[in-house]
């Protein structure tokens, strides 16, 4: 069937704030005591829903803790937030409507789509976990997108860059085009079921185009 709605994850995909959020994390659960490096903090929570965080985290914290690391992160976006390089680009080169879909909220995402120069873009056609009862990896995220656009989810393809999406994704009967040009390493999103696999967003547009004809192999 053709494809009538290419379905974006926000952070790692459209916007480069997953390094900005790992390092502010990191330093966070360091001062918590966690043993933990930006490695490992990326490979446990990137692409995670908020309620993941906190029941990973604990809501045993000191005094101020919550507020400074909401303002660490505020800060940090405001000073050096971008969108993900080519994918303004790509954009552009899709030839069917898109939309957003994310485990953040409302506000931090329509701040991270301004911050970027995204937001007109996608206006009244942005998503998030808060829509639904439970965000990625449960599909309902990508089903209240898709639902809401008017477009059944066979004919839906999300780009994603966490396993926490993919395995969203294929839970809602979507194709998939896993985003390897962020933090999270291709073997860790190989083997989830994503149709494809890519690392430059100059691709995107051709691949979305292609599955019109053939989906690939999936991995």
């Amino acid at each position: 069937m053709p494809v009538e709605l290419v379905i974006f994850d926000c952070d790692g995909v459209l916007v480069d704030s997953e390094r900005i959020s790992v390092r502010v994390g990191t330093a966070a659960l360091r001062r918590l005591g966690w043993d933990i490096d930006e490695r490992e903090y990326a490979a446990r929570f990137v692409g995670c829903s908020d309620e993941h965080w906190w029941r990973e985290v604990g809501a045993n914290v000191p005094p101020g803790w919550r507020e400074r690391l909401a303002e660490e992160h505020d800060t940090a976006m405001e000073a050096g937030l971008t969108p993900v390089p080519g994918m303004p680009e790509a954009l552009e080169g899709l030839t069917v409507p898109a939309c957003v879909a994310s485990n953040g909220g409302h506000a931090k995402i329509a701040r991270s789509l301004r911050l970027t120069g995204l937001a007109a873009r996608f206006a009244g056609r942005v998503f998030s976990a808060e829509d639904v009862a439970r965000g990625k990896p449960a599909p309902d995220l990508f089903l209240h997108a898709a639902a809401t656009m008017g477009t059944p989810p066979e004919r839906c393809v999300v780009v994603e860059d966490s396993p926490f999406g993919v395995r969203a994704a294929r839970a809602a009967g979507m194709l998939c085009l896993a985003f390897t040009g962020g933090l999270t390493p291709p073997e860790r999103l190989s083997g989830l079921g994503a149709t494809g696999l890519f690392d430059d967003p100059a691709a995107l547009p051709g691949l979305v185009a292609a599955l019109d004809r053939q989906p690939p192999p999936r991995f």
